[in-house]
Parts: C-alpha cells; sequence; structure tokens
C-alpha cells in the first residue's frame, strides 16, 4: 500500500510521518495514563504493564520530537486532539476494565505496526534517519501488543466490540494527520 500525505511547501514525507507519528505517541501516552489512572479500581493488576507502556510511548515521542527539533518542524496539527482522544478513550476503556484496556492495545498497536512498515518501506533509501528512528521503535509496539493480546481469552466479548471502533478512529487519525 501507498503512504499517502499532502505535503506543504518545503515538507518532506519523512518529516510528516515524524510529525504525525509523534502526534500518536501523545495519544498514546494519554490512553496508557488514564487507563492507569482508572485502573486503581478496575484492574490494579495492570498498573506495573500500563507503567512499562507509558514509559515506551513517552521514550518514543521524545525521539519523534528530538527528530522534529533536527529538522526545524513543528509537531502536528492533530497533536492536541490525539491527546483529547486519548483521555477519553483511556477514561472509557479503564472503566470497562482489564479485557477492554488489553483489547484497546491490541487494536491500536495492530493498526501502528501496520503503518509504520509502511512508512518505513517508504521512507527506506529516501529518509534514512526517519526509517530509523521507527525501526528503533517497532519492536516495542509489538511487544504492547503481543503482551495485551495474550491477555485475551479465546472467545472474548471486548475485543469484537472495541475492535472496529478503535481500529476505525486510530486509521481515521493518521489519515487525517497526513493530510492536515
Amino acid at each position: 500500500m501507498a503512504l499517502v500525505a499532502r505535503l506543504r511547501p518545503g515538507e518532506t514525507l519523512g518529516d510528516r510521518v515524524m510529525k504525525v507519528d509523534h502526534a500518536g505517541e501523545h495519544g498514546a501516552i494519554c490512553i496508557y495514563r488514564a487507563q492507569r489512572w482508572v485502573a486503581r479500581w478496575r484492574a490494579p493488576e495492570l498498573i506495573p504493564e500500563l507503567s512499562d507502556f507509558l514509559t515506551h510511548e513517552r521514550d518514543h515521542r521524545a525521539r519523534f520530537g528530538a527528530e522534529l527539533a533536527r529538522r526545524n518542524k513543528r509537531r502536528c496539527r492533530s497533536y492536541l486532539w490525539c491527546g483529547l482522544g486519548g483521555v477519553v478513550l483511556g477514561t472509557m476503556t479503564g472503566i470497562a476494565g482489564r479485557q477492554a484496556i488489553a483489547a484497546t492495545t491490541v487494536s491500536i498497536e495492530r493498526v501502528v505496526l501496520r503503518h509504520m512498515r509502511e512508512q518505513v518501506q517508504a521512507l527506506d533509501g529516501v529518509d534514512e534517519q526517519a526509517a530509523e528512528t521507527l525501526r528503533g521503535i517497532i519492536s516495542e509496539e509489538q511487544e504492547h501488543h503481543d503482551i495485551s493480546a495474550a491477555r485475551l481469552p479465546s472467545g472474548a466479548v471486548w475485543p469484537k466490540l472495541i475492535d472496529p471502533l478503535v481500529a476505525g478512529a486510530t486509521e481515521a487519525v493518521i489519515w487525517l494527520g497526513m493530510r492536515l
């Protein structure tokens, strides 16, 4: 699948990808913060795991932010919307409990991993610094997906309910970010 973006004058595909992924990591931070806060009552056994995921996402956001600074580029226009959406999604799924939390991570990471792999493919040989930044993050995103997928029992209801909504919203946010 071809990576499609509407670029501004003086902006490269690598610039846009770094902006969109930086905003996405901000959204992920807000999701995990909200889930961790609610998990104190609904799923306290998940707090260490959510804290680990949150640490990874903060590092990812910092890496994308450093790359934006190196390029002298501002953050994506969707940054604040990603944060707000993350708080809402994290709070709602946190209230729903451990399976909803895990299902949310699986849905988001599945979409994010596909996009990041497409981004690496599109940027290879074109913008090696952007491609390398992505390569350094993909394994931790895969880890989040796999840990969360292992928490879901076969036949669980939450993935069936959450996946279409969360995956669709994640796709929409990425699509918008690539075009704003």
